[in-house]
């Protein structure tokens, strides 16, 4: 049975259920406020233990991936971000999420071929294009004289 691309578009909408978008995007922004909070609470402590405002910003970011990595390591990220959707894909600790998973998945193939090949296939073309995006917004600012 062969199907035009406009016919199996028709059918996929006709099976597949209704997404409950509001309740989606409620979800999303309380959880992904939510992480943010807790990164803003540790940004506080360090702060309120002497450090400098940019180390406590690099220290905040080092501790909400490891964080991130952890969670994702036991099993609890996944949950999160089955319930909270793209509220655990935004903050930095979804960045951890998706180097850390990946690396989890393949472990079973050996460290070089399983775990350090896979670890970057979900966050290796983010990488990419964020620094490809830095180095035109660069140039950019180069060419008009503005850097």
């Amino acid at each position: 049975m062969e199907m035009t691309n406009e016919q199996y578009n028709a059918y996929v909408k006709s099976i597949a259920p209704a997404s409950p978008l509001a309740m989606d995007m409620v979800k999303a922004f309380v959880s992904g406020g939510a992480i943010c909070c807790v990164g803003q609470l540790i940004l506080n402590l360090y702060l309120s233990y002497g450090l400098a405002r940019l180390d406590a910003a690099a220290a905040t970011s080092i501790t909400m991936v490891l964080i991130g990595a952890a969670l994702t390591g036991l099993g609890v990220y996944d949950k999160m971000a089955k319930f909270s959707g793209a509220g655990t894909l935004v903050p930095i600790t979804g960045f951890a999420n998706s180097v850390v998973a990946p690396a989890l998945e393949f472990k079973t193939e050996g460290f070089v071929t399983g775990t350090a090949a896979k670890m970057f296939v979900i966050a290796g073309p983010v990488i990419v294009f964020g620094i490809s995006a830095s180095v035109v917004y660069g140039l950019v600012l180069v060419l008009f004289g503005l850097a």
